[in-house]
Parts: C-alpha cells; sequence; structure tokens
C-alpha cells in the first residue's frame, strides 16, 4: 500500500449525486479494492493507472482545517445542506486509524451541532469508532454497503474490505446504540437474477438489523470497470462470465428490479430514491458488451 500525503483546496464539494448537497472524501484512493468499484476512476487525477485501484492512498491532511474554514463561511441557510461522507472513497479504510481525518471532521461537525443530514457510508466496523460523535450530530445517519451475505464472495470481489458478515454486526450494534442506520446494496451482483433466494437471505438479513430503507444500484459497467473485472474473473468458469458479461442488458436489469421491488415490500423496507439506481452511460444490449 503507497500513501502519500498530499494538502487538498477544498474538502466541501458539491455533490451531482441525487440524495446529497455536498461530498467530504479525506482521502483519494482506498485500500479495500473493490473489483467494481466505480470510484477507481480518480486514479486519473493523481496519475494513477486502473488496476492500480486498492493500492494507494493519497491523504489529504489539511482536510480538518479546510472544513472548519469552509463551515465558517457557510451562511445559517446553507448549513442546513446534506453531507456524505464518502462518495469516491471509504472514510474509515485502514489509513484513517492512523490519520483520523474522517474523526477529526466529524467532531467539528458534532461541536457546531450541524443541523443538516450527515450521512456515513462505509464497509468498516471502524465506524463505531465514532459513535460517541455520531450521536451528538442531530441528523447523523450511518450506511454499510453490503452486497452479499456469502464471506467467501465479499473477499473475492471486495479484497480488502471487512467481510459482510461484520459490516452486517456493525449495523445491529449501531442501530442498538441508537444510530440511524440504512444500507446500500451496491452493486446488485449479477447472480442475484439467478439465485432469487440469495438476494432474499440479504434482504432478511439486513431488515433484521433494524434498517428502515436501502439503496440498491445495478451494476456499473463502464469500459474502465469491465477492465478491473474481466481481468478478475479470467480464470473463472464460463457460466460465471457469461452472468457478468450480461449484466448490463435491459432485460436483465428488468428482472433485478421486479425481484427488488417484491423483496422490499416483502421485508418491510424502504427503496430510497424510489426505484434500483443505474448508470445510464453504460447502459448498452449484451451483444455489444466485451465478453469477459
Amino acid at each position: 500500500m503507497r500513501i502519500r500525503e498530499i494538502e487538498a483546496k477544498t474538502i466541501l464539494v458539491r455533490s451531482k449525486l441525487p440524495d446529497a448537497d455536498y461530498v467530504v472524501n479525506p482521502y483519494t484512493g482506498c485500500e479495500f479494492g473493490c473489483l467494481y468499484c466505480y470510484a477507481s476512476f480518480m486514479g486519473r487525477f493523481v496519475g494513477e493507472p486502473v488496476r492500480a485501484w486498492g493500492d494507494y492512498v493519497y491523504v489529504k491532511t489539511n482536510a480538518v482545517p479546510l472544513l472548519e474554514g469552509e463551515l465558517r463561511r457557510w451562511s445559517p441557510r446553507r448549513r442546513r445542506a446534506s453531507l456524505l461522507l464518502s462518495s469516491v472513497t471509504d472514510p474509515y479504510h485502514g489509513v484513517e486509524t492512523r490519520y483520523r481525518l474522517t474523526r477529526g471532521i466529524l467532531t467539528a461537525l458534532a461541536r457546531e451541532r450541524y443541523p443538516g443530514v450527515v450521512s456515513i457510508l462505509t464497509k468498516s466496523p471502524l465506524v463505531l469508532r465514532d459513535v460517541d460523535l455520531l450521536q451528538g450530530i442531530p441528523r447523523a445517519e450511518v450506511g454499510m454497503t453490503v452486497t452479499t451475505t456469502d464471506d467467501t464472495l465479499s473477499r473475492f470481489l471486495e479484497v480488502r474490505a471487512p467481510l459482510a458478515s461484520r459490516r452486517l454486526s456493525t449495523l445491529d450494534t449501531l442501530h442498538a446504540r441508537g444510530i440511524t442506520t440504512y444500507a446500500f446494496v451496491g452493486p446488485l451482483l449479477p447472480h442475484f437474477r439467478y439465485q432469487p433466494h440469495l438476494l432474499e437471505t440479504l434482504f432478511e438479513r439486513l431488515a433484521a438489523t433494524g434498517i428502515g430503507s436501502l439503496y440498491v444500484e445495478h451494476l456499473n459497467l463502464k469500459p474502465y470497470i469491465r477492465e478491473r473485472l474481466w481481468h478478475a474473473l479470467r480464470d473463472e468458469p464460463a457460466e460465471v462470465r457469461e452472468v457478468y458479461g450480461g449484466a448490463s442488458s435491459d432485460a436483465h436489469r428488468q428482472a433485478l428490479d421486479a425481484l427488488v421491488n417484491e423483496l422490499v415490500g416483502r421485508h418491510g423496507l424502504k427503496l430510497r430514491l424510489a426505484g434500483v439506481l443505474q448508470h445510464g452511460a453504460e447502459k448498452r444490449q449484451v451483444a455489444s458488451s466485451p465478453r469477459p
């Protein structure tokens, strides 16, 4: 893991996401190295190739004073904006234990009793370290990305991320500590179309943690992501590669949409943004997708 310290010019960045006004990314890169991660495009801004995703982290050492200064300049009205930590990194990957930038940012927000929604999205149980701060932020919420209940598959696709079982138990603990929680099922793994009982098991387990809502997102198969996935899948059986190769077809997505909508209702969950999210730019039929 290559770690480089840098200084950022800004830390509160206007969001293009539909459910966050601003994003806060204390790091560039992510040591979890998930094969499907759309954020691997960030390498282009620091001169890193796509396949190096997971091998580097650029640490924005001035993130905390930057945030404090930017908040001071915000009007009371602007302070109602929703914040997301984080959109293109994990705020609780391993280097956070050393640099504590996420904790510093949450400390500033708790001191201000920041009135807008402060949403954490992570794959790491390290978020439990900061429950004391989250309890001091009036509208704090924590989301865990959970894509499967299968730890073996989790380790393959999510490389160095904490296992799925640990994320589920983290949601249990956060709920017990009074923190509002949600889940992010993204990406929606292609094999769920053919093994719907596995997706039902995931939704059932998520509902049992006490979450009230979740985001669900289709697999993003933009070219730079396909490059990394196909490389990882090259030794997998042909049927596995075929399932991933067809994951951007309309038929595939419509089948999964119907399944998700059925399971959300069955388990008393609320689907945020009123539907399964997808990336339109890479939408295409199977026939035009490169084979893995």
